[in-house]
This record gives C-alpha cells, structure tokens and sequence, in this order.
C-alpha cells in the first residue's frame, strides 16, 4: 500500500495567512449541506473565509496542498462564527437568513463542558486526498499535541467512515440524538462519541 507524506500544523501562529485554502477544503468537505445556499464555490468560499476562527483549526498538506482540516474546539471558541451579515451580503436577504437559523445554532452556542474537553468538529478532506490517511493524521496529531483530558465528537450516522476511524481511534458512542427534519437532512441521527486520554 502507498504512503504518503501528510504534514499537519496549527492555524495558530502559522506564518501565512491560509483562512482562503482552509475554508476551500471546508466548502468542498460541506459540499452537499452547503448545496441550499450556493453551487459557486468561489462565492462560499469567499464568504466562509471570513467566519473561520484560526485559533482552534488544523489543516493538513499533501505534496504543498492543504487536503485537510479539522477544529478542536473549546468552550471559549468555536470552529466559525456565523455572521447574518457576511451571509446576507454574499447569498442575499432570505437565503442569508434562512443559513444563519440553521446554522447559529451549530456554531454560535457556547460549549456546555469543562475547561478539560476539547470538541472535535469540521473534520473535511478535499475529494482528492479521501482514503489517504488525511483524516486520521489530523485526528492522530491533535489528540498527541493537544492538552485536553476528554475530546468530544459528533457524526452522522450515515457517516460510516468517519464511524469506523474515530472508534479505531479509541472513541466510544455515548449518545445518539434523533435528527428534526431527517428525510430533508439525509440522515436520521447524530451520535455522540468521546474519549478519556489518561495520561494528561
């Protein structure tokens, strides 16, 4: 089986500004639940760009490409803060509305856990990288370089790839929440998994 070489770095204190490349991987990874705002990529990209919090992304590179990200998110900040105005400026009066109602609330809440819990969200991968080890890398290097005691996550449950790595991982499902208007979603469940690193 090949390997390849995928390097991960924190956004935090990364020299260049890479907030047009991480949400480019975002819009791609979010391709299908974004669909309802736009199909011009360029567009949501311009527009995610914007409400990305640098502080609690990671983004990986294969050959010089970021392929991959993912935020560890805290109960200071979340991976993107919403904003109705960038939305309403770059998708139009109703369907920036509509997105912010949908999405403050996955967003903009507060965390409801300890200062000891990171919240693992916005996993993505280019279309490209799928299958090459990005995700597990990213994963893989902010549970070794975070100092979090507890990690969190949420996945669909159509999501089996994702299901199957964070349980290779060591991540056990908790809890499984039914999802309002599924058939609309594409999916019936979100399910809750978490992880207790005892060495920190």
């Amino acid at each position: 089986m090949k390997s390849y070489e995928i390097r991960v770095r924190p956004m935090r204190g990364f020299k260049g500004d890479v907030r047009r490349e991480v949400a480019a991987v975002f819009v791609d990874g979010y391709r299908e639940d974004l669909a309802f705002l736009s199909n011009n990529q360029e567009k949501l990209i311009e527009a995610f760009q914007k409400m990305i919090c640098p502080y609690v992304f990671y983004f990986a590179t294969l050959e010089g490409d970021i392929v991959g990200i993912l935020a560890c998110s805290n109960n200071q900040n979340r991976a993107l803060t919403i904003d109705k105005t960038i939305l309403r400026n770059s998708f139009g009066y109703v369907k920036g509305n509509l997105a912010y109602h949908f999405m403050k609330d996955e967003f903009n809440k507060k965390l409801p856990y300890q200062d000891d819990t990171g919240y693992i969200e916005c996993v993505a991968t280019t279309v490209k990288a799928r299958g090459k080890g990005v995700s597990t890398a990213l994963m893989n290097y902010v549970l070794e370089n975070e100092d979090y005691r507890h990690y969190i996550l949420e996945v669909v449950d159509t999501n089996k790839v994702a299901y199957r790595l964070y349980k290779k991982l060591g991540f056990t499902e908790f809890e499984r929440k039914k999802e309002s208007f599924s058939r609309m979603k594409g999916f019936e469940y979100r399910i809750y998994m978490d992880l207790y690193d005892g060495n920190k």
